[in-house]
């Protein structure tokens, strides 16, 4: 893992997202095949003009959340259950016929679940495209979890602070730190070998294209 870069911005605007990933692709970011994000609308049409042949992973787990905001506490657990089937598929295929199934079998009592699932069905099956050894670490944003709790628990000592300069100095500070753990205890969260899928020193003429996901309908 390795930080990019950090920004400091009013809200998560299409503007300040699209500044954002401008800014990356100008210190010289590109190759990027796959971005994971949660659903803010901003980023999502960001990640689609700039990040262009790029996929873009909805998180399963914030669309979970989204699901319990509209559905019963009481049945909760019952759809989270359905919904993860899609995700424990053995293929592409299956992945994408099972939300499918998913979708009429929750939507008998929940329309506005069926909904949701159709409507983003594309984001929440990007990661079926890919090696199937990525799959579970690629589902979700859980690997920045940690880095979203450090920096809330460090800005949150600070509570008010004087200006941008200040917040992008503190939080910059948090991410070097972060980074150089990363440096000092190197881990690989992708395994080598199947990273060799998505960039091959020479590519076979036959190799199949990843999915050009440019459509700029949310889902």
């Amino acid at each position: 893992m390795e930080v990019l870069g950090v920004m400091v911005g009013d809200s998560e605007t299409e503007l300040f997202w699209t500044e954002f990933l401008r800014h990356l692709r100008e210190c010289g970011l590109t190759g990027v095949r796959l971005v994971i994000g949660d659903h803010h609308l901003g980023l999502v049409k960001a990640i689609r003009k700039v990040m262009l042949g790029a996929a873009y992973q909805r998180c399963r787990v914030h669309f979970l959340r989204n699901v319990f905001s509209v559905i019963n506490k009481e049945a909760a657990e019952m759809a989270a259950a359905t919904i993860r089937t899609i995700f424990a598929q053995p293929t592409a295929d299956a992945v994408r016929t099972q939300l499918d199934t998913v979708a009429d079998m929750l939507g008998k009592q929940f329309p506005k679940v069926k909904d949701m699932l159709l409507d983003a069905k594309d984001d929440l099956t990007a990661f079926a495209a890919f090696p199937e050894r990525h799959w579970k670490k690629i589902q979700s944003t859980n690997p920045l979890e940690r880095i979203n709790r450090e920096v809330k628990r460090r800005t949150d000592v600070v509570q008010v602070f004087p200006n941008d300069d200040a917040l992008l100095r503190l939080v910059t500070a948090v991410l070097f730190e972060l980074h150089d753990e990363w440096i000092a205890f190197p881990r690989r969260y992708l395994p080598e070998g199947s990273m060799d899928q998505l960039y091959p020193s020479k590519r076979p003429e036959s190799a199949p294209a990843l999915p050009n996901t440019t459509n700029t309908t949310a889902g």
